[in-house]
């Protein structure tokens, strides 16, 4: 018999399992040992195996093992000692690990496990076989088992419920998980299909070399934040779009990979979409434009050719009369009729350079931007001062139009909101654009001004400079005042029929 600490009263029972080295062995076991005859009684126990069953010696020694095992277990348990007992193949063999619950003297029950062994010796001079339980009490480790079991299927059910098609690549390219939304992806009833499966042949050929890329990335530890876009086919033959996001996962010593795999063939379908309905949009407002501007072509020209000149001539005609007329009082009555039609001419004429100057047709851009700088200054009573190329510039007819028009509407906001005392118009080649430049020397426009909804003098220079493939920057001046900078191709053709 073994002894615990405080000393257990010795029973009469096997006192020779106690004595000489084996006695002492047992008392050093940490684990649990009882040692079970062949009724399967036991007949000796060390103190580990006191404290695990909650019992003191006396209680225990001569009971029958059954008195240990829970009411559920105990017609299998009993089952298969027996058939280890008649074993001849387990005879002098250490018994595989098994898990069951013991049932201790307070009622409580403890998973333990449970390895036996066989025990041939004699006494009283009689050859005897005793059985040697050893348990292990593997209450912690069932609880951390639980633990992660009930974290596994957490982690499962978060898989699961995923939107997005989710799977674990082990040996670099093998599909060891995926959830039913990866199933969904190919759609396939089950995910059984793929796992198993390599990924690249599911996944089209012009993608492999980036994702193989981000893979060996992952798996030598470097931060992996690029999103590989690629394309599959389905199970039907359907191609879809997809963009892979990855991560290493750490796994019994070698890395898997996770990814998430997004089908984003409707969202680029939706966004190419909505592309083509911007380049429409655009290319509508731009035929609009071009149609406004040949609109007022038409009418200024008829306006300078037809009424101009008719009124010209009505001009004459009365001037004629004056002479001839000699009556008094009828000379101040043509010269007030002159003076009106002065002041008609003088404003089809105004009309007609607002419209459309047509210097700008007759002699080109430079000579109209330096007219209007003149007529705006006259009209604002603020300088603007010119630097414009001695030689005309070879520009689309198109690009030329929408130049004039930005440094027409760069001056009208200048002369509502700028209370500038000065401003610079300055146009010069660059790499083959024209750079465009107003500035003033005004109030500025803020920031919430320069971002303000339904602001449509600025919309319309950004709109301008971007149907011909330019650039604006509409800004600050460093010692305060207004800044607009276009940078437009000579030639927008190319970028039209990129557009298009």
């Amino acid at each position: 018999m073994i002894e615990t600490s405080p000393p257990i009263r010795e029973p009469a029972v096997a006192n020779s399992l106690v004595a000489g080295p084996f006695g002492t062995l047992m008392r050093a076991m940490h684990d649990a040992i009882l040692m079970i005859d062949e009724s399967q009684r036991i007949v000796a126990l060390n103190p580990a195996a006191q404290r695990l069953l909650r019992c003191e010696a006396a209680e225990v020694l001569g009971a029958s093992l059954e008195r240990f095992v829970p009411l559920a277990w105990r017609t299998r348990h009993a089952e298969w000692v027996r058939g280890f007992a008649a074993s001849q193949a387990l005879q002098h063999q250490m018994g595989t690990g098994r898990r069951v619950d013991v049932l201790r003297g307070d009622g409580s029950t403890v998973p333990v496990e449970i390895q036996l062994s066989r025990i041939e010796m004699v006494e009283g001079g009689q050859p005897r076989t005793l059985f040697a339980a050893m348990l292990r009490d593997t209450s912690e480790s069932c609880a951390l088992e639980e633990q992660l079991a009930l974290l596994e299927r957490r982690m499962r059910a978060v898989f699961e419920l995923s939107p997005v098609a989710i799977w674990i690549c082990d040996n670099d390219d093998v599909i060891a998980f995926a959830n039913c939304a990866a199933a969904r992806l190919f759609e396939v009833e089950s995910i059984e299909p793929l796992i198993g499966r390599r990924i690249w042949t599911l996944l089209n050929e012009e993608s492999h070399a980036l994702l193989q890329s981000e893979i060996e990335r992952a798996q030598v530890g470097q931060a992996v934040g690029a999103i590989v876009s690629a394309s599959l086919t389905r199970m039907n033959g359907q191609r879809r779009e997809v963009e892979i996001a990855l991560a290493a996962l750490p796994d019994h010593g070698h890395r898997t990979v996770q990814m998430v795999v997004s089908d984003v063939t409707e969202h680029r379908r939706e966004a190419a979409e909505l592309d083509h309905s911007r380049r429409a949009l655009r290319e509508l407002s731009s035929s609009v434009v071009e149609a406004r501007e040949e609109e007022r072509r038409r009418i200024a020209r008829e306006l300078h050719d037809e009424l101009g000149q008719r009124l010209t001539a009505l001009k004459i005609d009365l001037a004629t009369l004056a002479t001839q007329i000699k009556q008094p009082g009828y000379g101040a009555r043509v010269a007030s009729m002159q003076a009106t039609l002065d002041d008609t001419l003088a404003s089809v004429r105004r009309i007609a350079s607002n419209l459309r100057p047509l210097m700008l047709d007759d002699l080109g851009l430079v000579a109209a931007i330096e007219w209007l700088a003149h007529d705006m200054a006259r009209r604002m009573g603020v300088p603007v001062h010119t630097r414009l190329p001695l030689q005309e510039p070879v520009v689309n007819q198109r690009v030329a139009t929408a130049l004039y028009r930005m440094v027409q509407e760069a001056l009208t906001n200048v002369a509502r909101h700028a209370h500038a005392k000065s401003v610079q118009v300055a146009l010069h080649a660059q790499d083959g654009k024209l750079v465009l430049t107003v500035a003033d020397d005004g109030v500025g426009l803020s920031d919430q001004a320069l971002q303000r909804t339904g602001s449509f003098g600025l919309m319309g220079l950004r709109e301008r400079a971007h149907m011909l493939g330019g650039e604006i920057d509409i800004g600050h001046q460093p010692g305060g005042g207004t800044r607009v900078t276009v940078s437009l191709p000579a030639d927008p053709g190319a970028h039209w029929e990129r557009r298009r």
